[in-house]
Protein backbone atom coordinates (compact mmCIF):
# COMPACT_ATOMS: atom_id res chain seq x y z
CA UNK A 1 0.00 0.00 0.00
CA UNK A 2 1.56 3.52 -1.19
CA UNK A 3 1.05 6.21 1.55
CA UNK A 4 0.45 9.49 -0.17
CA UNK A 5 0.73 11.90 2.89
CA UNK A 6 3.02 15.07 2.28
CA UNK A 7 6.16 13.17 3.46
CA UNK A 8 5.83 9.92 1.24
CA UNK A 9 6.95 12.05 -1.42
CA UNK A 10 10.38 13.24 -1.58
CA UNK A 11 11.00 17.04 -3.19
CA UNK A 12 7.42 17.89 -2.79
CA UNK A 13 6.32 19.81 0.28
CA UNK A 14 2.80 19.03 1.24
CA UNK A 15 1.16 22.66 1.21
CA UNK A 16 1.90 22.65 -2.69
CA UNK A 17 0.37 19.39 -3.03
CA UNK A 18 -2.63 20.80 -1.05
CA UNK A 19 -2.65 24.15 -3.16
CA UNK A 20 -2.51 22.01 -6.81
CA UNK A 21 -5.52 19.66 -4.83
CA UNK A 22 -7.57 22.32 -4.05
CA UNK A 23 -6.57 23.87 -7.65
CA UNK A 24 -8.28 20.83 -9.44
CA UNK A 25 -11.34 20.88 -7.61
CA UNK A 26 -12.39 24.41 -7.79
CA UNK A 27 -11.80 24.31 -11.84
CA UNK A 28 -13.96 21.38 -11.39
CA UNK A 29 -16.27 23.58 -9.46
CA UNK A 30 -16.12 26.22 -12.12
CA UNK A 31 -16.34 24.22 -15.10
CA UNK A 32 -19.48 22.66 -12.98
CA UNK A 33 -20.79 26.07 -12.74
CA UNK A 34 -20.18 27.08 -16.64
CA UNK A 35 -22.34 24.27 -17.36
CA UNK A 36 -25.30 24.96 -15.59
CA UNK A 37 -24.99 28.52 -16.57
CA UNK A 38 -25.07 27.52 -20.18
CA UNK A 39 -28.11 25.01 -19.58
CA UNK A 40 -30.47 27.91 -17.48
CA UNK A 41 -29.21 30.85 -19.89
CA UNK A 42 -31.38 34.27 -19.29
CA UNK A 43 -34.19 35.44 -19.52
CA UNK A 44 -36.12 39.19 -20.20
CA UNK A 45 -39.66 40.09 -20.67
CA UNK A 46 -41.45 43.09 -21.91
CA UNK A 47 -43.99 45.22 -19.61
CA UNK A 48 -47.41 44.88 -20.24
CA UNK A 49 -48.87 47.07 -22.67
CA UNK A 50 -52.59 48.12 -23.17
CA UNK A 51 -53.65 46.72 -26.77
CA UNK A 52 -56.15 48.63 -29.06
CA UNK A 53 -59.60 46.75 -27.37
CA UNK A 54 -60.15 48.16 -23.68
CA UNK A 55 -59.58 45.81 -20.87
CA UNK A 56 -57.22 43.74 -23.59
CA UNK A 57 -53.06 43.66 -23.05
CA UNK A 58 -49.82 42.18 -24.17
CA UNK A 59 -46.71 41.34 -22.96
CA UNK A 60 -43.73 39.53 -23.94
CA UNK A 61 -40.96 37.66 -22.84
CA UNK A 62 -37.77 36.10 -24.44
CA UNK A 63 -35.14 33.41 -23.50
CA UNK A 64 -31.78 31.88 -24.55
CA UNK A 65 -29.89 28.94 -23.82
CA UNK A 66 -30.60 25.48 -23.48
CA UNK A 67 -33.20 22.84 -25.49
CA UNK A 68 -35.76 24.12 -22.82
CA UNK A 69 -35.79 28.39 -23.40
CA UNK A 70 -39.09 28.45 -25.66
CA UNK A 71 -40.67 26.95 -22.31
CA UNK A 72 -39.11 29.54 -19.78
CA UNK A 73 -40.38 32.15 -22.43
CA UNK A 74 -44.05 30.87 -22.48
CA UNK A 75 -43.66 30.49 -18.38
CA UNK A 76 -41.91 34.08 -18.19
CA UNK A 77 -45.07 35.91 -20.09
CA UNK A 78 -47.37 33.99 -18.83
CA UNK A 79 -46.67 34.55 -14.86
CA UNK A 80 -46.66 38.30 -15.50
CA UNK A 81 -49.95 38.01 -17.49
CA UNK A 82 -50.86 36.10 -14.39
CA UNK A 83 -49.38 38.71 -11.67
CA UNK A 84 -50.66 42.08 -13.52
CA UNK A 85 -54.03 40.43 -12.90
CA UNK A 86 -53.63 39.72 -9.46
CA UNK A 87 -52.23 43.12 -8.48
CA UNK A 88 -55.56 44.49 -9.95
CA UNK A 89 -57.96 41.93 -7.40
CA UNK A 90 -58.84 40.22 -10.58
CA UNK A 91 -57.65 36.83 -13.01
CA UNK A 92 -56.37 36.25 -16.27
CA UNK A 93 -57.84 34.91 -19.39
CA UNK A 94 -55.33 34.67 -22.07
CA UNK A 95 -56.85 35.33 -25.89
CA UNK A 96 -53.84 34.28 -27.66
CA UNK A 97 -49.81 33.68 -27.81
CA UNK A 98 -47.64 33.47 -30.50
CA UNK A 99 -44.14 31.88 -29.68
CA UNK A 100 -40.61 32.21 -32.29
CA UNK A 101 -37.96 30.39 -32.09
CA UNK A 102 -36.96 26.79 -32.44
CA UNK A 103 -33.08 26.11 -32.10
CA UNK A 104 -30.88 25.23 -29.82
CA UNK A 105 -29.51 28.34 -28.38
CA UNK A 106 -31.26 30.90 -29.93
CA UNK A 107 -33.52 33.33 -28.76
CA UNK A 108 -36.93 31.83 -28.48
CA UNK A 109 -40.11 34.31 -27.99
CA UNK A 110 -43.41 33.99 -26.56
CA UNK A 111 -46.05 37.15 -26.47
CA UNK A 112 -49.22 36.61 -24.88
CA UNK A 113 -52.82 38.66 -25.03
CA UNK A 114 -54.72 38.33 -22.14
CA UNK A 115 -57.75 39.75 -20.52
CA UNK A 116 -57.83 40.84 -16.79
CA UNK A 117 -61.61 39.67 -15.45
CA UNK A 118 -63.25 39.78 -12.18
CA UNK A 119 -62.90 36.63 -9.46
CA UNK A 120 -65.64 34.89 -9.01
Amino acid sequence: MVNQDSDSIPGVPGTMRKRAWVSVRMRGFAAAVLACASLVGCASRTDVTASSKPGSYTVAASATGGRMAWARAHQLAMNEARDYCERRGMQSSVTTETVSGVRVMSEHESSVSFECHPKF
